[in-house]
């Protein structure tokens, strides 16, 4: 059984460090988890779904 690879993004420096979330590829999907609370579990989200959240994230389109 392999461990599962959790990633920061590169854009996470010193004074960031407090607002990040981590990525891992998972069989069922991309994970997504608070790296302050690695432990409090994580959101699964399907590829599509993923890169969907990223370009609404680069647009700044979260129908706020």
């Amino acid at each position: 059984m392999t461990s599962t690879r959790w990633r920061k993004s590169s854009r996470s420096t010193e004074g960031t460090s407090e607002q990040c979330v981590e990525l891992a590829q998972l069989p069922s999907g991309i994970g997504l988890r608070d790296s302050k609370a690695p432990n409090a579990g994580h959101l699964v989200l399907s590829s599509q779904a993923f890169a969907t959240l990223i370009t609404h994230l680069k647009r700044n389109d979260l129908g706020n």
